[in-house]
């Protein structure tokens, strides 16, 4: 079922951490690009022409929410629950995988604020001798130029039985960070952006360090409940996701094979790297509320907009991504991948227009780079090219 709901209460009629990494270009950081003062109008048609796709390449169900500066647009195709046949909707809660990245990265800006961290020291002067390297800094850890290893390649080689192993599995955080140092590093620090899990796990550990709580406590103190994120939570080591939501299928990697509900899990091998759980209506609240600067200050906002190329659309700063699309407009948020879903969640410049889509699958790669066109759709209107590719 589709349905746009716009305006303030009116309804048109009918017509659900880290994504690939791919290698770097140079290290030279560029100014962001400026949304234009007036984006075109979200092409309805043409997203939920996207959530079809994604939903005949495999995904069960596709969902997605335009926020516009007090106009809000709902679209879903497909199921939530294969077993019931229950239609997924943009109520639904859903893992947001590396979404959480941003939230990890806000709490650590906002210490910075607060004077309780230096973005340029060694991440050693906070949590003494945990990694080998004295200049690894936190900003290296929040863009993703630390050089620590990812565990997750090796932890994930093999899609299903990866996860088996460790869906019910609890780790530390130090644990976790033992199984990165076990590998050579990527490169030295700051020389290349490499995404890494381990870099957010390290983040988790300078957020308990700093402030002597919980990274759940953090993330509701500081961000869920002065936002009045009703859905979001961080329920680590629960398996469950509270009230509504999606159920989450991983495809196996053998053509043709069952999808596997993945909707139980502790997320333990993540945790502040990818393990909240949230809502359409939650993260585009959150990143217009972040890009508004409602939640850091505008000096630690502009660290946190300091990009540097990923590829030729992508950049990354400190725990957020800029995505350059095809009518000029850049927007910003981040990517989640976690087992079962995929979740695109970024705003305009301004914060004043947010979309967040989401499909209930993983490992498809057919789907994931589908659901990259939902950006157009929602950002550049009916100018957008039909043969985006992710």
């Amino acid at each position: 079922m589709v349905s746009a709901r716009v305006g303030r209460g009116a309804v048109l009629g009918a017509v659900a951490l880290s994504l690939l990494a791919v290698p770097a270009r140079a290290a030279t950081a560029e100014p962001y690009a400026p949304t234009p003062a007036a984006l075109p109008a979200p092409d309805t048609t043409g997203l939920d022409a996207v959530l079809r796709s994604a939903v005949a390449q495999g995904a069960p169900g596709a969902l997605a929410r335009i926020d516009d500066d007090g106009s809000t647009y709902r679209l879903s195709r497909g199921v939530a629950d294969r077993g019931t046949g229950q239609g997924i909707s943009t109520d639904d809660r859903f893992r947001i995988g590396s979404v959480t990245k941003s939230f990890s990265a806000v709490v650590l800006l906002q210490l910075a604020d607060e004077h309780k961290l230096d973005l340029d020291a060694p991440v050693n002067r906070y949590l003494p001798k945990l990694l080998p390297d004295d200049r690894i800094t936190v900003r290296h850890i929040l863009s993703h130029r630390s050089g620590l290893y990812d565990y997750t390649d090796d932890m994930f080689a093999k899609s299903v039985s990866g996860f088996e192993a460790v869906r019910n599995k609890v780790y530390t955080y130090q644990q976790l960070v033992a199984l990165s140092l076990q590998k050579p590093r990527t490169n030295a620090p700051g020389a290349a952006y490499s995404y890494s899990n381990t870099n957010f796990v390290v983040a988790g550990m300078l957020i308990e360090k700093l402030t002597g709580h919980s990274v759940k406590t953090e993330y509701e103190n500081r961000i869920v409940n002065p936002l009045q994120l009703t859905d979001t939570f961080y329920v680590h080591p629960d398996t469950r996701i509270p009230g509504r939501h999606a159920r989450g299928y991983l495809t196996p990697d053998t053509a043709g094979a069952q999808l596997i509900d993945a909707t139980a899990q502790t997320v333990s091998w993540a945790q502040s790297a990818g393990a909240i759980i949230s809502s359409a209506r939650d993260l585009n609240t959150f990143y217009s509320a972040l890009l508004r600067g409602k939640l850091l200050s505008a000096a630690r906002l502009g660290e946190m907009e300091r990009f540097s190329p990923v590829n030729s659309t992508t950049w990354y700063g400190l725990g957020l991504r800029r995505r350059d699309l095809s009518c000029g407009v850049s927007v910003y948020g981040h990517t989640g991948a976690v087992q079962g879903y995929y979740t695109y969640a970024f705003a305009s410049k301004d914060g004043k227009r947010s979309l967040t889509a989401v499909a209930n699958t993983s490992n498809n790669a057919k789907v994931l780079s589908t659901l990259a066109g939902t950006l157009e759709s929602a950002f550049c209107g009916k100018q957008a090219k039909s043969d985006v590719k992710e």
